[in-house]
């Protein structure tokens, strides 16, 4: 189901989507992170901003 309120959309987006996962692990870390929480590992990536897309 899409998210249509505005609002809403941005509490989603902020709480959901703005983490950074480790490339080696998969592991979910915070957005100012420099290495992974799990592994150690310096090899970030921002998680993908697409809502309701799937592939």
């Amino acid at each position: 189901m899409p998210i249509t309120d505005p609002a809403l959309l941005k509490i989603v987006e902020e709480r959901v989507l703005n983490k950074l996962i480790c490339r080696k692990c998969g592991a979910k870390n915070p957005p100012g992170a420099t290495k992974c929480r799990r592994c150690r590992s310096r090899n970030l990536r921002p998680k993908r901003k697409r809502i309701g897309v799937k592939k």
